[in-house]
């Protein structure tokens, strides 16, 4: 983000960033009472949270979330057994990207244990000290959101002093949802909107990406009462929030206007030596062109499926930003065709190298919080109201209201928004939730299954055979209950 990181990521990453919540000599017992001592140390504590982001949202959520659905495969730039046992749902409790995926959200659980934990005793401006704490909340609650989406039951640690909270076993999912309401509920007060936080520090939480993380919440549990009530603070009260669509789709990805109306929460790139956008490199093409591209470090690991390609309208606007058929190599100017569809929204044309890539990567954008409004008013029986917000998102889409949705019963439009969602997200992390969300992964990914076999991709059919009803959570990694004998396997999972 435009950040304020550099220095917190090199005074508390060294600190806190190899401290798992499950080590056996945690680092932080030697620092967290000697560096939160002043202002600029709390500030530095806050910032390091965010850090976590890099090693989440980089690459690791759409992994998690679009690979073992139907929305992403393997290319023929991605060997990595691991990454192939998520697509073709082979993956176990051995999995590191599913490791990674737990020890990094503790990681960011941790570093915001130790801000709200220690500023509160910090001699400082009180009304920045009181910010400090929301964002920490905020961050806390996403990272514990993720955790319990993904595993289910989990430990729920708040203090960083004591070696028996660490260790201890997991916890009722309710308890832990519990704590992710209090502390969005608590952040959501603290926080500022976004038009109240200085030029620099763009990119942290405000009180609408709060409200929306909550609203997000709420959907999850299935309250659709306080889903509904919440999401509305914000969105019927849009402008006060600075929230809107762009007109352009595009608009979320072009580095001159990504960071506006529609960014609730996202990680900013920057080019090397500063963090960059590898995904442009993992999804730009190698194979499926005549001649090398130009471009350093493109090697066709990520690609769509073809069924997620063949789902648009070809008057969705959205289709030829999502994806990508032509490139040109910038060093000669050779203009090629892909023998088939790659992601495109993460392509920056004119690059030499892909370590050059500033598109930004979105945590949250406001059409996620539109189209959670429309799902939780129809859940709700509001049917007039959620034909009008999702049609905000469709009109978007096509341009114009040629698209529009209109009079589906609640069964048709709770499919019309499942596919919506589908289209609106490919590649930012969001498909596994949706589609556990709503009950649907099981049944889809037999459906996907059968797609894939009939286009002549007959190993596909082993989805239909691998997919099981347990594959609603991720398995609890083997190495987390190597070290925590307190720690259980989720069923169905060795």
């Amino acid at each position: 983000m435009k950040r304020i990181f550099l220095y917190s990521y090199l005074i508390a990453a060294s600190l806190l960033s190899g401290c798992s919540f499950l080590d056996e000599n945690p680092t932080d017992r030697l620092v967290t009472n000697n560096f939160y001592t002043n202002q600029k140390d709390a500030q530095s504590g806050v910032d390091a949270i965010y850090q976590e982001f890099y090693e989440i949202y980089k690459r690791q959520m759409y992994l998690m979330c679009d690979l073992p659905t139907d929305a992403m495969k393997n290319g023929l730039g991605m060997p990595n057994a691991f990454l192939q046992d998520l697509e073709f749902l082979r993956h176990n409790s051995e999995n590191t990207f599913v490791r990674d995926m737990w020890k990094n959200n503790y990681s960011g659980v941790m570093r915001a244990n130790a801000a709200i934990n220690n500023i509160p005793g910090v001699t400082m401006d009180e009304t920045l000290k009181a910010r400090l704490i929301g964002e920490a909340k905020c961050l806390r609650a996403l990272f514990y959101f993720n955790l319990v989406r993904f595993y289910g039951d989990v430990p729920l640690v708040l203090k960083l002093d004591n070696i028996d909270d660490a260790m201890g076993p997991r916890i009722d999912k309710e308890q832990v949802y519990g704590q992710i309401i209090a502390d969005l509920t608590d952040a959501s007060q603290a926080l500022p909107v976004s038009s109240d936080y200085s030029s620099t520090d763009l990119g942290r939480v405000t009180k609408g990406a709060a409200k929306i993380l909550l609203g997000k919440v709420y959907l999850t549990k299935g309250d659709y009462a306080n889903a509904k009530s919440t999401l509305a603070e914000v969105i019927e009260n849009e402008g006060t929030y600075g929230y809107g669509l762009h007109q352009n789709y595009a608009d979320n990805w072009n580095p001159a206007t990504e960071t506006g109306k529609e960014a609730v929460l996202y990680v900013e790139f920057k080019p090397q030596p500063l963090v960059f956008n590898q995904e442009m490199g993992l999804a730009g093409p190698k194979y499926s062109i005549p001649e090398p591209i130009g471009v350093a470090g493109s090697n066709e690991a990520d690609i769509p499926t073809m069924e997620l390609y063949n789902a648009y309208d070809k008057n969705d606007l959205r289709w030829p930003v999502n994806f990508r058929t032509h490139f040109t190599n910038p060093n000669n100017g050779h203009e090629m065709e892909s023998s088939i569809p790659l992601f495109g929204k993460y392509w920056q044309e004119g690059l030499k190298a892909e370590n050059q890539c500033e598109i930004n990567m979105h945590i949250i954008r406001y059409a996620d919080a539109l189209l959670m409004y429309a799902e939780a008013l129809n859940e709700l029986g509001e049917s007039a109201k959620a034909h009008e917000v999702l049609n905000r998102v469709r009109e978007r889409a096509y341009g114009d209201a040629s698209g529009n949705y209109a009079g589906l019963s609640k069964d048709a439009f709770r499919d019309a928004i499942l596919k919506e969602r589908w289209l609106e997200f490919p590649l930012e992390g969001h498909r596994w939730f949706d589609l556990v969300r709503m009950g649907k992964f099981v049944e889809r990914m037999k459906e996907h299954s059968a797609y894939e076999a009939s286009i002549a991709e007959s190993n596909k059919t082993d989805i239909a055979s691998n997919v099981k009803d347990h594959m609603i959570l991720m398995p609890i990694p083997q190495h987390e209950m190597d070290l925590n004998p307190e720690l259980t396997q989720n069923p169905g999972w060795n």
